[in-house]
């Protein structure tokens, strides 16, 4: 795997890590509520639940799709019409107001609490499970030298938890928190195009 593979991957999964999506809410409405700091140990277990799913692409769907290559298309294919469906989902409910109630028994979690809960939010999540079982293994080589798996693990935990501490940055601050509110139609509209464009090139490829 060359740099620039390793460059081009960094984008990719930056791409999927900034997507909306379970994760990137929860870092928000926690922000929102209880402020950047709690924010911030969630998305410590938002990135090493993406770290996971990348290690079962890497030792467990890699073997599978070895095995069954039809597997690669289908996943592929309903990889897709997920993300069409998140699409949609997204650009139909944009002029919704969000809102910032947290789920019963989520307030006043400790630290560890909070990283395990950003855990579990991922493990329970099928958007990483669908990239990192289909994309992922597109990028990344079959027998790749061994420095490769600590960078690619390290990209997508710097990736997925870097960018929810952003979040978490930016919904804990009064004047941000405003700005997106206002306009939140046209931001989620634009990310919804994003992932309908994206779901239509991997039901293609």
């Amino acid at each position: 795997m060359t740099l620039a593979a390793l460059v081009a991957f960094y984008f990719i999964h930056l791409a999927a890590a900034i997507s909306p999506g379970p994760a990137v809410l929860l870092a928000a409405r926690t922000a929102l509520r209880d402020g950047m700091l709690k924010g911030a140990y969630l998305a410590i277990g938002i990135g090493l639940g993406a770290c996971f799913w990348a290690l079962a692409a890497l030792f467990g769907l890699a073997i599978l799709f070895q095995v069954a290559p039809v597997l690669l298309t289908v996943l592929k294919i309903c990889g897709g019409l997920y993300l069409g469906y998140l699409a949609y989902k997204i650009w139909k409910h944009a002029p919704e107001p969000m809102t910032t109630e947290m789920p019963e028994g989520y307030e006043g979690l400790s630290g560890l609490a909070l990283i395990w809960l950003g855990i579990t939010t991922q493990l329970a999540n099928p958007k990483p499970a669908l990239f990192f079982g289909t994309i992922f293994l597109t990028l990344v080589p079959a027998h790749p030298p061994l420095w490769v798996y600590p960078a690619v693990l390290s990209i997508i935990f710097i990736n997925d938890c870097g960018w929810n501490i952003i979040v978490s940055r930016l919904f804990s601050l009064e004047r941000t928190r405003r700005t997106y509110l206002t306009l939140k139609t046209t931001i989620d509209r634009v990310f919804g195009g994003l992932l309908a464009a994206l779901s239509a090139k991997l039901v293609l490829s």
